[in-house]
């Protein structure tokens, strides 16, 4: 078995009951997203780890070939975005590898989310609608469906029902709003429950955006039954 990736992690209470594996986006690291935790004001009564991993370091054909953190390669074809699928792939089995982690500390699939943005977003959907076991949700921001048309065959049927959520800034110019949008029809087409978010605001996160992140993520971790 390959090495876990590393990660930083961050943990809500002394003994978490939930935890959420988040992504960075292209050219980030782990860090990027740590100070949202407490932005985020979760209940107190159930602790969250939050999982925060590096993407392995590799060149990227649209940035000149230049070594940074990528969970995978895209390459512009004729002005069309495309992704390496080996590399999404690869980047899944380590996703799903921290995954089993998770569980392997108790923590049972129903109580774990994928979230990300940008490349990261894209793998929290690339992964988490093919994880066999039914997971609390999926978070994507900003972010594009990768290899969209490969999908309906390779979801997994336990998490057709699992909640999903989509947020995009209307000014982004890194990730066209209408790439989103399709992301958004095609899931909705396939029948996913999507919750959609749009804000005015270009290739990054605010905070109204944040308070809409707590809320879902207050509903999606609630204990069931």
């Amino acid at each position: 078995m390959a090495d876990l990736l590393e990660t930083i992690e961050i943990e809500t209470a002394t003994t978490p009951a939930a935890s959420i594996v988040w992504m960075h986006g292209l050219g980030a690291d782990g860090n990027d997203f740590v100070d949202i935790v407490p932005a985020l004001r979760l209940p107190a009564d159930r602790g969250v780890r939050f999982v925060f991993p590096h993407a392995p370091m590799r060149p990227v054909t649209i940035n000149g070939g230049y070594v940074m953190r990528a969970w995978y390669d895209i390459r512009d074809d004729g002005g069309v975005r495309r992704e390496d699928a080996a590399g999404v792939r690869a980047s899944q089995a380590a996703i799903e590898a921290l995954v089993a982690r998770e569980r392997g500390r108790g923590i049972p699939a129903a109580a774990i989310v994928l979230a990300g943005f940008s490349q990261g977003g894209a793998m929290a959907l690339y992964t988490g609608l093919r994880h066999p076991g039914r997971l609390a949700g999926v978070m994507a921001l900003s972010c594009s469906l990768p290899l969209a048309d490969t999908l309906a065959a390779e979801a997994a049927a336990a998490n057709r029902d699992v909640p999903i959520f989509m947020a995009h800034g209307t000014h982004d110019q890194m990730i066209p709003k209408a790439r989103a949008q399709r992301a958004h029809d095609t899931l909705s087409g396939l029948d996913y429950k999507v919750e959609w978010h749009e804000y005015p605001m270009p290739h990054s996160v605010c905070m109204e955006e944040v308070a809409d992140i707590a809320d879902w993520l207050g509903r999606v971790l609630s204990p069931r039954g």
